[in-house]
């Protein structure tokens, strides 16, 4: 069984902002994959439901960002699933271009609060990753405007085409082709201009 969670904020007044990427690219899965993502399990919604020959489990924590390993190690322990080989998390990056992801087998928080969090619930940092490009944060703008800011047009754009990049990761990662996944989609994305 195999944990794919997107991280994000879970009231209506964030959807669509950059921090919920990850919200997004799960809602790109469901439709993909037919997984309604609607009960309510460990402070979560959770779907289960075949991706690429593999049960899955399609995750949107409802603990707010920062705390969102709370409700994933709740998940992990009540599912038995091993993090290392049975997990992955999709959110936002602002060190990557709006459009870019990138896809990790591991690694330190990079300073997003969600992926901090989580890391200290599971007690590692072993475990898959798609970061979502969101672009840098302006000059003299605080982080947390930013990341609750939306994105214009042409970054909308290019946020659609990596979602469904993100998607495809994730479908061959549940695969055990993380390495497949890497080498596809972790190259530079141009943001077009609006």
């Amino acid at each position: 069984m195999f944990i794919i969670a997107g991280l994000g904020n879970p009231e209506a007044r964030y959807e669509g902002t950059r921090h919920n990427v990850g919200f997004d690219v799960i809602d790109v899965l469901a439709d993909k994959y037919n997984i309604s993502v609607n009960v309510r399990k460990c402070r979560a919604y959770i779907g289960k439901g075949i991706i690429e020959g593999q049960k899955a489990i399609l995750v949107k924590p409802q603990t707010y960002m920062n705390l969102s390993g709370e409700s994933i190690r709740g998940l992990v322990d009540y599912f038995k699933a091993d993090p290392e080989g049975e997990l992955l998390i999709i959110y936002d990056d602002i060190s990557l271009n709006p459009g870019q992801i990138r896809v990790r087998t591991k690694g330190s928080a990079g300073g997003h609060n969600g992926i901090k969090n989580i890391i200290a619930n599971l007690g590692t940092d072993v475990f898959a990753r798609i970061k979502v490009g969101i672009g840098e944060k302006p000059k003299n703008y605080d982080l947390a405007d930013y990341v609750l800011s939306r994105f214009s047009k042409g970054e909308r754009e290019a946020l659609d085409e990596a979602y469904i990049h993100a998607a495809s990761a994730a479908g061959m990662i549940i695969q055990g082709e993380i390495q497949a996944a890497m080498n596809e989609y972790n190259r530079k994305v141009k943001l077009t201009e609006e």
